[in-house]
């Protein structure tokens, strides 16, 4: 993946996927601490799982190929959630 969407555009998408009726986020994130490090966003509470934006929105939606961008202790109940 890799920062292709700019962060102006990424950080508003991440935080409207946790609510979006139409994907997987909200309950693949609860419990989870997400923290972008490529940009400015984290959310959450619980286990962290580390990664860029870009990946995380990925992951969040569902896209298991962005699990090998993030890290953490919560990254593997993330990477079980999409499973």
């Amino acid at each position: 993946m890799g920062g292709t969407i700019p962060e102006h555009r990424l950080v508003p998408v991440l935080t409207f996927s946790l609510g979006a009726p139409t994907l997987p986020s909200q309950g693949n994130a609860r419990g989870l601490r997400l923290v972008a490090t490529d940009v400015d966003w984290s959310t959450g509470h619980g286990p962290v799982v580390t990664g860029p934006g870009e990946a995380l929105l990925m992951a969040l939606a569902g896209r298991s190929d962005a699990l090998g961008e993030l890290d953490g202790p919560g990254a593997l109940t993330l990477a079980d959630r999409i499973a």
